[in-house]
């Protein structure tokens, strides 16, 4: 059974079993606040959960229970009877009780085991049973190891043990024990992921957990140790986050979902279904689709001219230009009529759509079928052909098109080509990356699903500093490193990012374009008039103070404003352009060796220098009030 917390979830308690439901949980935890806050009576979130299809399957939490001194002792059991019948009205017959954390608790682990068993003796006649679970600061027991000890001791069937994955992981508690723990004496098993941080346990685990895929902690050995019990109890998210409680509900929900499968895969993959079992394999990004109007598109034609780009080809039915340098394509819509002139209403000028080359789609969008990502079908003119496509950040689309029809049949089929011999191109090879800014709250989301859907690998966070506030960025990368996707958020609307969503609601922010030669390709760049943004020369000074550079290659980066990094592995020069439109704007860059990175070090540089120009430059060369575009 997959189940939630309603913890996890924003709203009230009727808006969370619906978004549970929604996302196709099967069971759900009421959290008691919820219950206590929700102007119903228990039998009414009984027949609403009914109604939903959703079995309650806990009430919880039983806090400051075991190993209490008298008075409060006797209080306790009375309290316990009082919730027998609150368990009773809802539905359900297991109540979760957490390790005491109360300052009187005594450190006696026959007394807990006593209390444990007489109140499980109590739901035992009331045909109910009980779940003792060890919180990571629990005052006297905070080890999964040391609850199950207790649970042994105490011997009494309608008690069992609760594993909750955080508390066991964000500890650093051993998992390999817990193969050794029956499985019919697991009651639940709570999963939560939570990003690596140096902070106490009870702050981390109450702002900053996540759904499993989230987060960095080790959730596949955890996933691996409890198969080997023979667990066949509910799986149950359990997830306390300050962002998770801004967002829209059925979106958590949904990510949710993603997770428990996610979890279910790491859990046993022999018993994955086949559209998990093959990653998509991919060959990079094929094109962009763009949408703007006519006006905007002229703009964006020269732009994409300077930048070496040939326009070869009219669309046969449709205002659509087609733009290509090498196996670069990029599709400027200007249509009223379509997806794009739809998307154009909601985010201005922007990128609508993105095409990955993939050797089979067909697998692909049954991998995302089975992680609940939308497909899109619009509708196709005649004799155009359909290409399978899913929905993506902003409900921007991510098509999916076979290294055949990516060649050559695509372009030919939909468009009417040009004869375009001759074109001088500007040395540009591919597509190495996309940024997209995304609201805080939606980080986790996206980066959620390109794990899962196209099975992206996440990078550590990086921290950056822009002049008006910190930009939290973070990439996912394929396995064959073809598809490059970094996620920039900020919590202050005035840096770059931050206006980018204000302005537009999010999306791709920042287009880098691969060469072989950076040097090269700028000298064509910018014998075709286009500049780059500045970068001052304390800069190229600081580099000559820590890094052993020859002074002709200092300078010869200087000269062109190219910023420097490397690694162990190889070597990273990247150079930006202003901003198209106040939009987005191009990044060109050359990976030497095997350097993987984004040049995240030069990040308060650039962000520095594009701050710098936008303020100077009003409107800048390529408009950013759109004076160039009118």
């Amino acid at each position: 059974m997959r189940a939630i917390a309603t913890v996890s979830l924003s709203g009230d308690l009727g808006a969370k079993l619906e978004a549970a439901a929604r996302a196709g949980y099967d069971g759900i935890e009421i959290f008691e606040n919820d219950l206590l806050s929700w102007g119903g009576t228990p039998e009414d979130v009984r027949a609403l959960a009914a109604s939903l299809g959703l079995s309650i399957i806990a009430l919880q939490p039983f806090r400051d229970f075991e190993a209490m001194p008298e008075p409060q002792r006797r209080r306790n059991l009375a309290r316990a009877e009082r919730k027998f019948a609150l368990m009773k009205a809802l539905g359900t017959d297991f109540m979760l009780v957490c390790s005491n954390t109360s300052p009187s608790s005594v450190n006696d682990d026959a007394r807990a085991a006593e209390d444990l068993r007489e109140l499980a003796q109590r739901a035992a006649a009331h045909g109910l049973r009980i779940g003792f679970e060890a919180l990571a600061w629990g005052r006297h027991v905070n080890d999964y190891r040391h609850a199950w000890a207790i649970v042994e001791r105490a011997n009494h069937p309608a008690l069992g043990l609760v594993l909750d994955s955080f508390h066991v992981l964000a500890p650093g508690l051993p998992i390999a024990p817990i193969a050794d723990i029956p499985g019919e004496r697991i009651f639940l098993v709570h999963l939560a992921d939570a990003p690596l941080m140096q902070m106490d346990l009870l702050n981390w685990s109450r702002h900053y957990r996540c759904f499993p895929g989230q987060g960095g902690l080790d959730m596949a050995g955890f996933m691996a140790a409890l198969e080997r019990t023979g667990y066949a109890g509910p799986l149950s998210h359990e997830i306390f986050n300050t962002d998770f409680r801004m967002a829209c509900a059925r979106d958590t929900a949904l990510d949710g979902m993603r997770s428990m499968i996610l979890a279910e895969h790491l859990r046993n993959r022999a018993r994955i279904c086949d559209a998990l079992a093959t990653p998509p394999g991919f060959q990079g990004i094929h094109f962009l689709e763009f949408t703007l109007e006519e006006a905007q598109a002229r703009a964006l034609g020269q732009m994409l001219s300077m930048l070496g780009f040939c326009h070869v080809g009219h669309h046969r039915s449709k205002n659509i230009e087609l733009w290509r340098q090498g196996n670069i394509h990029m599709v400027l819509n200007m249509e009223s009529h379509t997806f794009a002139h739809t998307y154009r209403l909601m985010h201005g000028l922007s990128v609508c759509a993105i095409g990955f080359r993939d050797h089979h789609p067909e697998q692909t969008m049954a991998r995302a079928h089975a992680y609940r990502a939308c497909a899109f079908e619009g509708p196709t003119g005649p004799g155009e052909l359909r290409l399978p496509a899913i929905r993506g950040i902003n409900d921007s689309l991510i098509y999916l098109v076979d290294p055949d029809t990516a060649h050559d049949r695509q372009w030919r089929t939909d468009f009417t080509l040009l004869e375009t011999s001759g074109h001088p191109d500007a040395g540009i090879t591919g597509i190495d990356h996309l940024s997209t800014a995304v609201a805080p709250t939606q980080r986790l989301r996206w980066q959620l699903f390109f794990r899962t859907v196209f099975d992206l690998t996440a990078s550590t966070e990086h921290e950056m500093a822009d002049p008006n506030g910190l930009v939290f960025s973070q990439a996912l990368v394929s396995q064959d490193h073809t598809i490059r996707l970094v996620l920039n958020t900020s919590p202050a609307g005035e840096t770059l990012p931050g206006r980018f969503m204000s302005e537009g609601r999010g999306g791709i922010q920042q287009i880098a374009l691969a060469t072989d030669d950076i040097f090269a390709t700028l000298d064509r760049l910018s014998a075709k008039g286009l500049k780059m943004v500045p970068i001052p020369d304390n800069y190229y000074d600081d580099l000559a103070a820590r890094l052993e550079l020859d002074d002709a290659l200092l300078e010869a980066m200087r000269v062109r404003h190219i910023l420097y990094d490397h690694s162990e592995h190889g070597e990273f020069f990247h150079a930006y352009t202003d901003r198209f439109a106040g939009r987005f704007h191009f990044e060109i860059i050359e990976r030497r060796g095997s350097y993987t990175q984004f040049g995240a070090v030069n990040a308060s540089i650039r962000l520095a220098a594009q701050s710098r120009l936008h303020a100077a430059t009003a409107p800048s060369s390529f408009g950013t009030d759109h004076s160039f575009v009118q």
